[in-house]
């Protein structure tokens, strides 16, 4: 399955965008949902990034459905 564009919002209005496969976007989710974790490494198609999850309050990810035209 090809990496999905994800943005990882940010308390102060920060933005982060990432391409992540599909197992790291759900880890991802998981740490969010679960709320346990301060600091979640996530392995990104351009490298690692290691957020704090205390500081997110959005994970937003676009559908696999592109479109073109109107």
């Amino acid at each position: 399955m090809k990496p999905r564009r994800s943005s990882v919002g940010f308390q102060g209005g920060q933005v982060l965008s990432l391409r992540l496969p599909q197992e790291a976007l759900d880890a991802l989710r998981g740490a969010l949902q679960e709320g346990r974790a301060r600091w979640h490494e996530v392995d990104a198609t351009d490298g690692a990034v290691v957020l704090d999850l205390g500081q997110v309050v959005y994970l937003r990810t676009e559908s696999d459905d592109q479109r073109v035209g109107f």
